[in-house]
């Protein structure tokens, strides 16, 4: 697999137009750090952590309204491994009108574009959310 952000991006997808209660995700650093914003911007609601023989999977428990619809509706992967998207500070991208997310990865960690936008840096932008 060579981009493993996308396939995560692409299950969690899947899971909500499904309307799934949780989704298994390889686990890696970097996943759960865009897990924990996930989840710090309402969309999934828990992670868990689980080990199948050598092998660790995160287990993200999906967002729904009270009309069963999920509170995630798009996921769309930014940076990608042929053409990354780097911004500074003043650069950091609004998603739907400040109705979406974005997820950055920063010299300070995984974090929200406003986040990023609030401590005054820049850097990767992995994905828009809404």
């Amino acid at each position: 697999m060579s981009d493993p952000l996308a396939d995560m991006f692409t299950r969690v997808r899947n899971a909500a137009s499904a309307r799934h209660d949780t989704v298994r995700v390889p686990a890696s650093k970097v996943k759960r750090s865009v897990a924990d914003v996930l989840k710090d911007e309402g969309f999934i609601t828990e992670i868990s952590e689980e080990q199948d023989g050598p092998r660790s999977y995160l287990q993200l428990k999906l967002n729904y309204a009270e009309d069963q619809r999920a509170v995630l509706t798009g996921i769309r992967r930014v940076s990608r491994p042929g053409l990354r998207v780097y911004v500074n500070k003043g650069e950091i991208p609004r998603v739907f009108g400040g109705l979406g997310v974005a997820i950055m990865s920063t010299s300070q960690g995984v974090m929200s574009g406003r986040e990023a936008w609030r401590r005054k840096v820049g850097g990767e932008v992995l994905c828009y959310v809404w």
